[in-house]
């Protein structure tokens, strides 16, 4: 039986529905799951199908006159409401359909609260819109973003709309980033709150305007509250005319990644 959750406020109401999908994603992983292709090489399976009902059921529950944008169930109520969730009940479906735990639970109230969840640490990291901070069990700590790591996430993923201007596997080659940080790749935006909780020390994607995205807004949230550097591949503030996403733990390291973007084509001389 679903609660009600409605005593609950927007940031209780996505970290209540993270759960859910976590709980759905959780108790179907290494199962033999059906898939529904999506072309070009993506799919959804049973796991983001069933996650994305939990979800929803919380949220309607909750909030029952707001909109919904859902990865897999697509829009329900207007697009253009003044309240809309954005949900992707399984970020790393390739990784989560290989017997890879790497995945994450997204929920946003677009210009609001977010949720993100990693259903395998039971860590769910969450944001009122002014404050981050992370839950496991009855454990509840602040988000503290730092650049120490030196780890930075780097979406390779295609397709490269950016390019030939700007492509990922290019920063990775570039001598100063090779001397400075050391590249991860981990397939989810899971990588997003890493930023935030101080486990990466940046995250770099392509793509076209992202923080209207069901797949980054959850996380892009979390770190602006946690005082995240967040703007597109050009540096530039995000929003429709922008592309890209570069998230960084303070401003020396998203100014360093912003220069090395920039500098196209010398170190490839």
């Amino acid at each position: 039986m679903i609660e009600s959750h409605q005593d609950l406020d927007d940031a209780g109401v996505a970290a209540a529905a993270v759960r859910a999908g976590m709980d759905v994603v959780r108790g179907l992983y290494g199962r033999r799951l059906s898939r529904i292709d999506k072309g070009a090489g993506d799919f959804a399976t049973t796991a983001d199908v069933e996650a994305e009902k939990a979800i929803l059921g919380v949220i309607r529950a909750a909030r029952p006159d707001d909109a919904v944008l859902g990865e897999e169930g697509g829009q329900q109520g207007a697009a253009e409401a003044a309240r809309q969730w954005l949900v992707d009940p399984l970020c790393g479906t390739l990784n989560y359909a290989v017997g890879n735990m790497l995945v994450a639970v997204n929920v946003a109230l677009r210009g609001g609260a977010a949720a993100v969840g990693d259903p395998f640490s039971g860590e769910v990291f969450l944001t009122d819109g002014a404050t981050a901070r992370v839950r496991q069990g009855d454990t509840v700590a602040e988000l503290e973003p730092t650049p120490a790591t030196r780890l930075v996430d780097v979406n390779l993923d295609p397709p490269f709309p950016g390019a030939p201007g700007f492509r990922a596997v290019d920063l990775l080659a570039h001598p100063e980033f090779v001397a400075r940080f050391r590249p991860r790749v981990v397939s989810t935006t899971l990588a997003l709150a890493w930023v935030a909780a101080g486990k990466r020390a940046a995250y770099v994607t392509d793509g076209a305007d992202l923080s209207r995205s069901v797949h980054f807004a959850a996380g892009i949230a979390l770190c602006r509250a946690a005082g995240c550097v967040v703007t597109g591949v050009d540096g530039a503030p995000l929003g429709q005319a922008g592309r890209g996403l570069v998230v960084a733990a303070d401003r020396e390291t998203h100014a360093g990644l912003i220069s090395m973007i920039g500098d196209r084509g010398e170190h490839r001389a």
